[in-house]
């Protein structure tokens, strides 16, 4: 079994090699892209909760992140603490319960006039219409992104997350995707600087954290600014985006569970936890060996990169039964979908809202659709899977 987290192929489906995986390899080798992974859900939960052992400070993908880029853009995902912890403090103000509860009027006119657009058409496609649409806008609008370019931004995050199959390489549109998105929000913090508004950039120039050596107090620099708003315009979009194509996939290919959906909303967040395991969006973290480490008879040396197969982790048989079963009865111990430990998103409860006020305004104005499965299209990203195009007839 070879495991190619950038063939098409893998992407498409890569739930039979995870089974393959978890059953003969726990700890697998790739010889030629030189990397280890883990794939049992055990083995990836101690993993995620041990930031000394599996560091993110080379990056949490495949392949190293330039120096240079760390350097000039730090973004939290790729420090380990205590610098990650700082930061993630920080920034942790503003995704407070209280404050993503506050947002949940904006999510829900939006996803209104979203459904109601296409509601008389028969059909629409469900990605450029609605599930490509929301998320950006949500959180474009927290960074003070101006209306006129979230659909742009949303390009640009697809562009620069794309491969080309069988390669670790950034190809061209995907780097310069990258250098617009950097040129973009330098702009834009250059402008808040002089024109502060209410949004997240304008709150972090001037937000104050500890300094590393314990004296007193710093501002953000401008690369830290620029690296929070580069990673949450990604993330914001892209796991929300997938999350939503998912579940409405899910949900049409299990009746039954949206029949209960429609008679009872109030179970739409045990879909939403569901759908999270069955399909996560980010499939694998990567990380990188500060020690020598043994496990399943296996020695995996310091220096070693190593992915976490969150899309194995919670299809994992020996945690949950009847894995590949979708099951709104399911009790999840801990969601893994949103990472686990010092990196978990920090974005959960806004994607959680988002999703869950999307799911009540589509079923309750459209209680039943089908998918087009021949036209279903996945995407080809680093880490993220799901679909680029859901064709919906009703």
């Amino acid at each position: 079994m070879n495991l190619d987290p950038y063939s098409h192929a893998f992407q498409s489906d890569p739930y039979p090699t995870y089974q393959w995986l978890r059953d003969h390899a726990p700890v697998y080798h790739n010889d030629r892209l030189r990397f280890y992974t883990l794939s049992r859900w055990r083995d990836v939960l101690e993993a995620s909760l041990d930031p000394v052992t599996y560091s993110s400070a080379r990056g949490t993908l495949l392949q190293d992140v330039e120096p240079a880029l760390l350097e000039a853009t730090p973004m939290m995902i790729f420090m380990d603490p205590p610098r990650q912890t700082r930061l993630r403090k920080l920034v942790g103000k503003v995704f407070t319960p209280r404050a993503m509860a506050a947002l949940e009027p904006a999510i829900r006119a939006l996803a209104v006039r979203l459904v109601e657009a296409r509601r008389g058409d028969g059909g629409c496609e469900f990605v450029d219409d609605f599930a490509g649409v929301l998320p950006i806008a949500m959180i474009s609008t927290l960074l003070g992104v101006p209306e006129a370019d979230h659909q742009t931004m949303r390009e640009w995050t697809d562009a620069s997350l794309t491969r080309d199959p069988g390669s670790m390489a950034l190809p061209p549109a995907a780097l310069d995707a990258h250098v617009r998105i950097h040129e973009y929000f330098t702009a834009l913090v250059a402008d808040r600087r002089k024109r502060p508004g209410d949004d997240l950039i304008s709150g972090l120039l001037t937000a104050e954290i500890d300094r590393d050596d314990g004296g007193g107090r710093e501002r953000l620099t401008d690369g830290e600014i620029l690296g929070f708003a580069g990673l949450l315009s990604g993330a914001g979009n892209e796991t929300v985006t997938k999350l939503l194509g998912n579940a409405i996939v899910l949900l049409a290919r299990n009746p039954e569970a949206r029949e209960t959906l429609v008679r009872s909303p109030q179970r739409i967040p045990d879909a939403i936890e569901e759908a999270l395991r069955y399909w996560p969006p980010s499939q694998y973290q990567g990380r990188s060996l500060t020690r020598d480490v043994e496990l399943h008879g296996e020695r995996l040396p310091r220096g070693s990169r190593v992915l976490l197969l969150t899309g194995s982790a919670c299809r994992d048989e020996r945690e949950f039964p009847d894995a590949d079963r979708f099951d709104m009865d399911r009790k999840i111990p801990v969601q893994l979908a949103f990472g686990h430990g010092v990196h978990k998103c920090l974005g959960a409860a806004l994607a959680r809202l988002e999703a869950r006020v999307s799911l009540e305004e589509w079923l309750a104005r459209i209680p039943v659709w089908e998918v087009d499965e021949a036209g279903l299209e996945h995407v080809h990203m680093t880490s993220v899977m799901g679909f680029a195009r859901v064709p919906l007839r009703w």
